[in-house]
């Protein structure tokens, strides 16, 4: 089955004035694929009253004014807009780019690393080695363009935080599960915070803030702060395109 064919999704109420939309498919591949599909054509037709649009990995949270619109009436679009025949049109070809990205992993820039070595019954410097280790491909631009990742290899799934932390740094390097996420301005978060990157990932003053997209391939490459420091916040730019 693929993601064309595959038009159900599940509609839930969140509040007073959002919706979830998941793809119920017993395959996380599919799941994934599905709903990031799935995004961009609601944005392409976006309905009247919506406001904002935040993506996670298996899910779409859609927030409206209930002013201008009422939950029947965005629930029955995000169920008319997943029915509808895909259209085919040609798509430009892009190139997966690589990105290298220099990281600081220690106690004030990764207050969650001992706690995620704790629980997979590691060292830090093991959890380090991981991460370091582990090849991360984008599947979506969450909240703020943070890219959002997967491939971390580590025994088991990491859990999320009890209580998120109410004010991440800028450059944190958070993992979940077996995700990673890049943090783009300071913020709250519920993911585990293992370390910071000097680089600038968003630069809303660019023309293009970002440099990555879906698809992109991500290494993190740990660093001291001597080195971190000399680096510098530049832009991430990419370091290679990926060999097809």
């Amino acid at each position: 089955m693929t993601t064309e064919q595959f038009t159900a999704v599940t509609v839930e109420p969140f509040g007073d004035s959002a919706v979830m939309v998941t793809v119920p498919h017993p395959e996380q591949a599919i799941r994934r694929t599905a709903i990031v599909a799935f995004r961009e054509r609601f944005l392409a037709h976006r309905p009247p009253g919506v406001l904002d649009v935040v993506s996670g990995l298996e899910s779409l949270l859609v927030e409206f004014d209930p002013l201008q619109t009422t939950l029947p009436h965005v629930e029955y679009a995000v169920r008319l807009l997943a029915e509808r025949p895909p259209v085919h049109e040609p798509l430009r070809a892009r190139t997966a780019l690589r990105f290298a990205v220099p990281v600081v992993f220690d106690e004030e820039t990764g207050p969650d690393l001992a706690s995620v070595a704790e629980e997979l019954g590691v060292a830090p410097t093991e959890v380090v080695e991981a991460i370091a280790e582990s090849t991360f491909t984008i599947a979506l631009l969450g909240a703020a363009m943070a890219p959002m990742m997967d491939g971390l290899r580590v025994p088991r799934p990491v859990r999320r935080r009890a209580e998120p932390r109410t004010d991440v740094a800028p450059g944190a390097i958070m993992i979940a599960g077996t995700n990673a996420i890049i943090q783009p301005f300071p913020g709250p978060t519920g993911w585990r915070v293992v370390g910071r990157t000097p680089y600038t990932i968003v630069d809303i003053s660019r023309p293009e803030p970002v440099s990555f997209g879906t698809g992109d391939v991500v290494r993190f490459v740990p660093v001291t702060r001597d080195e971190a420091a000399a680096l510098g916040a530049d832009f991430l730019l990419p370091v290679a395109e990926v060999p097809v």
